[in-house]
């Protein structure tokens, strides 16, 4: 019969990688032979690392889901175990924090989400997420005291001799069991029950530079999970999401928007006032614009980060046509219009004429 992985975790199929996470640390720091006494539990222990080796890699649950085993284990027969479980065992051992292997904290991520005004100016976030505070008591280790390894004798290695017809040979290996600190867990830290740790709500405050733009990520180094071993903490990573402007679309470090202008402006030109990011700035419009000509205006875009420029703003001219005119305009649009007329007077001067 197939073994229930999810069963041996206490976990459902439908479980999240951070759930058969959670659980399984859970249950390994319950039932470690250098914690629980108790026969048996080293088979349990071993139970609770096969399950967790197959469905803690997405690629080998997904093979078990489907197929009810591991990948190869079929075709093994189970032999392959104790080579997964020497490998297991080394991960069990660094997730307790017995390996002296300086190791980095795992990073975190969160998104923040900006007016374009806030992205133009920059700004300071305060930001709340679950973070992992390390416990203080044991540093991590889930343990109160430690023990001389069983294994090495407190050497951190393992010798071993082998004899051939060539002569004798000695190898010399890091401790599985101890990873080469010496040490095992003889007590569990009062402090956090073995957890190493405790689950809190962080807040910290991120500066957000002037020019940051829709799905860019900001690390701020240092903010992350904590290190086990003395390690460094890990890295905090922001994603910056911009909420729809009423007037602006953003593409790069240019702004662009859209402006209404009149026939008689379009014909004639003058001058329009256009809104910018940071106020307001003049365009002038010459005269026989088109609809949808666009306009560049230099140096009113957002900022571009590490500079002291600025990307452009991008007008768009749309010409407003008049839908109802009265009988005398419309006679004199016409006499604007026509072609032989006796008057020296030029085009743009009868239309202005007209309006």
């Amino acid at each position: 019969m197939a073994k229930d992985y999810y069963e041996k975790l206490g976990v459902s199929r439908s479980a999240t990688q951070d759930d058969i996470k959670k659980a399984f640390r859970k249950l390994a720091r319950e039932w470690h032979p250098d914690v629980n006494k108790n026969a048996g539990a080293e088979t349990r222990f071993k139970e609770i690392n096969e399950a967790f080796q197959t469905l803690g890699d997405p690629e080998k649950r997904k093979h078990y889901d489907q197929f009810g085993s591991a990948p190869g284990q079929a075709s093994s027969g189970g032999a392959g175990f104790e080579d997964m479980f020497d490998r297991g065992f080394e991960d069990i051992f660094e997730s307790f924090g017995f390996t002296s292997r300086k190791r980095k904290g795992g990073d975190l991520r969160y998104e923040v989400e900006m007016t374009l005004e806030q992205a133009f100016e920059g700004a300071t976030k305060k930001i709340r997420f679950p973070h992992f505070e390390e416990c203080r008591s044991c540093k991590g280790t889930g343990a109160s005291s430690l023990k001389t390894c069983s294994e090495c004798h407190g050497s951190g290695e393992i010798k071993r001799v082998q004899r051939s017809f060539l002569g004798q040979f000695i190898s010399v290996m890091t401790c599985s069991r101890c990873r080469g600190t010496g040490k095992t867990a003889e007590k569990v830290c009062r402090e956090c029950g073995g957890a190493g740790g405790s689950q809190i709500e962080k807040e910290v405050e991120v500066e957000i530079p002037a020019g940051a733009d829709d799905g860019q990520y900001i690390r701020f180094a240092g903010q992350g999970g904590p290190g086990e071993n003395g390690g460094p903490y890990g890295d905090l990573y922001v994603l910056i999401r911009l909420k729809e402007h009423p007037v602006f679309e953003r593409e790069g470090n240019d702004l662009y928007c859209t402006v209404y202008i009149d026939l008689g402006t379009a014909m004639l030109g003058g001058e329009v006032e256009i809104k910018t990011i940071d106020g307001k700035a003049t365009l002038i419009i010459p005269h026989g614009t088109q609809s949808h000509t666009i306009f560049r205006m230099k140096g009113e875009g957002m900022p571009i980060p590490g500079s002291s420029r600025r990307g452009d703003q991008m007008v768009k001219i749309i010409v407003e046509i008049p839908k109802k005119l009265t009988r005398e305009q419309e006679e004199r649009l016409r006499g604007a219009f026509e072609k032989n007329v006796e008057t020296k007077k030029g085009f743009f001067e009868r239309v202005r004429e007209f309006i």
